[in-house]
């Protein structure tokens, strides 16, 4: 068993280190992790925090392996609706013996999960959004405009639809609302007609193929490749991510303890946005209690280490319950909050 140590030492002990290594030459740091234990280690002293963490994004296990480490009386039960992903944490945190906990869902399956798994009520809940470095590093999948591969973009594999499927069926209209919306594309007008033009006569199968011809639409020039803001827009259809993102935070809501915390890691400022207005709603209506409201960047120091942390931001709330409520075990009322 590793031994556990504060977050502070833990994180200035995983500087520049690897935290999961799935090959030598791939690296994953999890992103905000000293300001992730923080929060999540509990109101006075971190390393006296016991019970139940659910890390609903698992990914690498990067930030489980953090909070497993530096809170001694920690569990966490880790999901992530892709497979091999969730295999890859599973060799990560082997060390950890039955503290870790692993299964697969969605954020709208997470409630349901709970009480079919019989689980205390959790103390702590963190949701990191967006697409995984793992997921964006490997073409297979499908999400990187910068190595050719198939247009498919989804987390979970069980998905039916895939980006190619939106690209080769939607209509122009649809193909250039959907940019703005879920990528604040301002180009998506020209885009959407150049890509329905080129299926016309060969769909797109390959994410290189649709990379450069938004390249060939609107240039090259600028700081981003100019098909990250449409590459986006796709994923998160394909993926549901802004339903998903809401039920993951209402499912937190119904299923933690009082005193419990939610922290949700978002990168883009959509995103953020959401989770803003729903911690903030709760707050205004006695259900949590604000721990930031600006909530935390990344230093200049970690966003040299990783560049990729450069537009995170972390927020954070404490679920207040009710005397009524507040020792009420996980039942059946939160089922019937699911989404199926």
């Amino acid at each position: 068993m590793i031994q556990s140590c504060s977050s502070a030492d833990l994180f200035e002990r995983t500087k520049g280190g690897p935290v999961l290594v799935d090959n030598p030459s791939s690296v994953h740091i999890p992103v905000l992790g000293q300001e992730v234990v923080s929060l999540l280690g509990g109101r006075s002293d971190s390393l006296k925090a016991s019970g139940l963490i659910v890390d609903a994004t698992l990914g690498a296990g990067g930030h489980s392996a953090l909070l497993l480490e530096a809170l001694a009386g920690v569990r966490v039960l880790g999901t992530d609706q892709d497979p091999e992903i969730l295999e890859l944490a599973r060799k990560r945190l082997e060390p950890f013996g039955d503290r870790a906990r692993f299964e697969r869902a969605r954020f709208t399956n997470l409630a349901r999960l709970l009480r079919k798994l019989r689980c205390d009520r959790p103390i702590g809940w963190l949701m990191d959004v967006g697409v995984s470095s793992l997921q964006l590093d490997r073409p297979s999948r499908g999400f990187s405009f910068s190595a050719d591969g198939p247009l498919d973009m989804r987390m979970d594999p069980s998905r039916e639809r895939t980006a190619a499927d939106i690209v080769n069926t939607w209509g122009e209209e649809e193909l250039a609302n959907l940019f703005y919306r879920e990528g604040d594309e301002h180009r998506s007008r020209p885009i959407a007609a150049a890509i329905v033009n080129a299926r016309r006569r060969v769909p797109f199968k390959r994410t290189a193929a649709l990379a450069d011809l938004i390249v060939e639409t609107v240039g090259s020039g600028g700081r981003t490749h100019p098909g990250t803001k449409v590459f986006q827009a796709l994923r998160r259809e394909v993926n549901a991510e802004g339903d998903e993102l809401i039920a993951g935070m209402q499912a937190a809501e119904d299923c933690l303890a009082h005193d419990g915390v939610l922290a949700v890691i978002t990168f883009h400022s959509g995103e953020d946005a959401v989770v803003k207005q729903f911690m903030a709603e709760g707050a205004k209506e006695g259900r949590f209690e604000l721990l930031s409201k600006k909530g935390f960047s990344p230093s200049r120091e970690e966003i040299r280490r990783n560049p990729r942390s450069r537009s995170a931001r972390v927020r954070g709330v404490r679920r207040i319950r009710g005397e009524a409520d507040r020792n009420t075990p996980l039942g059946p009322e939160i089922e019937e909050n699911t989404k199926p």
